[in-house]
This record gives structure tokens, sequence and C-alpha cells, in this order.
């Protein structure tokens, strides 16, 4: 029994081998078959016979094969995916057969679809993102100031400049109280200021509905802006002021008449020099963003384009800084 085994294992064994062997055969064959097929390609795609397909060689025989017109960028990339040698031709053992070339080929033109898609979508979003960009400009008016822009730019000065009148009186007017010829234009004008009733509010709420207005240009709202803050300054000097008169004749102190007079003067000096500057500035087209603690307060308060989705929305500053993070986020994964 044990013989009958050992001769059916070597018989099984025999058949594997010839199998094996008729297995290899056909393999030879087919490789045969297609280094025949090939060559008798590349002959017919080699038309000078040089033993070499040159770019012009390659592009007659491919559009006689797949009966299509080729471009000359589809058969330099189809060159230079299969010329391994570098040299601009294709030698024989570079040739892969018209098939390979084919699926190729249809591979180029599905890379170039998918590029095409690609800088479509890249255009859509750009031509999106200009869309937004120009809603929001037009939205908030951070064009350059026109001439009119300029002067209406200046006119909130006014309502700092009548209030600081209070502390030009010793400026204004002679020893006697009479007023000198330069301070009686002035004087008319804040008598005409404060014979309105509530003249103080109803100039802070104006031009503070103005500086929030941001279809008005950015130098008109900045000023608006400043001209508020300036005037606020102002209580400051009337406070110590006001508790100097009080506080210091009630233990016994009495200040010389020279120190008021200097410090009520030097107070209207400053915000007149404050406002001539930022005339000025204004009227040239130059923002006037100079003046110390004021002009930073002002600046941090005035609205931005990223403030503001496409339809003129507020946008809160925790979405804001969200989307300046994946912003941030998105630079850092392209580095």
């Amino acid at each position: 029994d044990s013989f009958d085994e050992d001769d059916e294992i070597s018989i099984l064994m025999a058949k594997a081998a010839q199998l094996r062997a008729e297995a290899a055969k056909l393999e030879a064959e087919k490789a045969q078959s297609i280094a025949s097929a090939a060559e008798k390609a590349f002959k017919q795609f080699d038309t000078d016979n040089d033993g070499e397909i040159s770019l012009e060689e390659l592009k007659k025989g491919l559009e006689k094969n797949l009966k299509v017109e080729l471009s000359d960028k589809r058969v330099k990339d189809l060159m230079a995916a299969f010329d391994a040698s570098g040299d601009g031709k294709l030698q024989q053992d570079e040739f892969v057969g018209v098939n390979i070339f084919r699926n190729k080929l249809e591979s180029l033109v599905r890379d170039e679809k998918e590029s095409a898609k690609q800088a479509a979508e890249a255009s859509r979003k750009e031509e999106e993102a200009a869309k937004l960009a120009e809603a929001r400009v037009n939205f908030l008016n951070e064009k350059l100031p026109t001439s009119t822009d300029k002067v209406v730019s200046v006119l909130p000065y006014l309502f700092p400049l009548l209030d600081s009148l209070q502390y030009a009186r010793f400026l204004l007017t002679s020893e006697d109280g009479t007023p000198n010829p330069i301070g009686i234009p002035f004087l008319i004008l804040y008598t005409l200021y404060r014979k309105v009733p509530f003249s103080g509010f109803v100039a802070f709420f104006a031009i503070n509905f103005l500086s929030g207005n941001p279809k008005l240009n950015r130098l008109i709202r900045f000023n608006s802006q400043q001209a508020i803050f300036l005037d606020i300054a102002l209580i400051f000097p009337g406070l110590i002021f006001g508790i100097a008169g009080s506080a210091l004749p009630a233990i016994g102190v009495e200040l010389p008449k020279i120190v008021t007079e200097v410090s009520s003067d030097a107070t209207f000096v400053v915000v007149a020099i404050a406002i001539i500057y930022c005339t000025v500035s204004s009227l040239l087209g130059v923002e006037p963003n100079k003046l110390p603690y004021i002009s930073q307060s002002v600046d941090d308060r005035m609205p931005t384009l990223d403030m503001f989705d496409e339809k003129g929305g507020f946008v809160p500053r925790d979405r804001r800084e969200g989307k300046d993070d994946e912003k941030d986020d998105d630079s850092d994964k392209k580095k």
C-alpha cells in the first residue's frame, strides 16, 4: 500500500511539473507574441527606420491607430511618461504598444478634466470672494474722500470748538469784560449756540449718528468720532476748575487770578491747536490720526470690513476671531 501511495504522489508531482511547464510555455509564447506585436507596431511608428520614434512620428502613429487628432501638448506628455532615457525619443525597449498609449492618454485626459474642474471651482470661489469684498466695500465707505467729503468732515469740530469757548473768555474779552474785536464773532457764535435748548445734547447725538452711518466716507465718520472724544475731554478741565473753585476757598486757599486765567487760556489753546490740525489735515484728505490717546481710541472704535457679512449684517467678535483662526490654520497647512 505504501508503494502505491508513493506512485500516486510521484504521478501527481509529475503532472504538476508538466502543468507548470505548459504554463511557462504559454507565458513565453504570450510574451513573444506581445514582443512581436510591439516590434511590429514600433516599426510602423518608426517611419524613417532610424530605430527611434520621434515626437512627430509618435503623434502621426497614434493619430492613425486611435483615429483621433492629438494636440502637441498631449503627445509631449505621453513622450515624457515613457521616455525613460529622457532623450526626447522612444527606443525599442521604451515602446509599450498602442493599447498602453491609449490607456495613458485616457488617464491624461481624466487628469486634465479634473484640473480644469478644480481651476473652475477655484475661479468660482475667487469670484464669490471678489463679489463679497465689493459688497462690503459698497456697504462700508472706505474710499478716498471727495472734495465734498473733506469739507463735510471738518464740520463736526465746531462742536468741541463751541464748547471750548467757555475757556477762552480771558482771551476774547478785555480786563473790563468787554469783548475785543477778535473775540466778537466767537462770542456771538457761542451765545447763539447756548441759546438753543439742549444744544450740546443735540449736537452730540447728531454727530454720533453721523459717525455710525457706514455709507458716509471714513474721513467723515472718523472726524465725527474724534470731535466727540475732544468734547468729552473738555469735561476734565471743567471738573478740575470746578473742584478747585469750590474746595480750595473752603480750606482758606485762594488761587491767584493769573493761575486761573493761564489754565483756562491753555485749555482753549490746546483744543484750538488740535482742531486746526484736524481741519488742515482733513482738507488735505489725510486722516488726522495723530492726536495722543484720542486718535487711537477713535481708530479702535472704527468699523472695518471684516465686521460685516455680505448682506451688511454685523458679525460678532467671536465669529470674526473664529474665521481668523481658520485662515491661520489653512495658511499653516499650506506651508
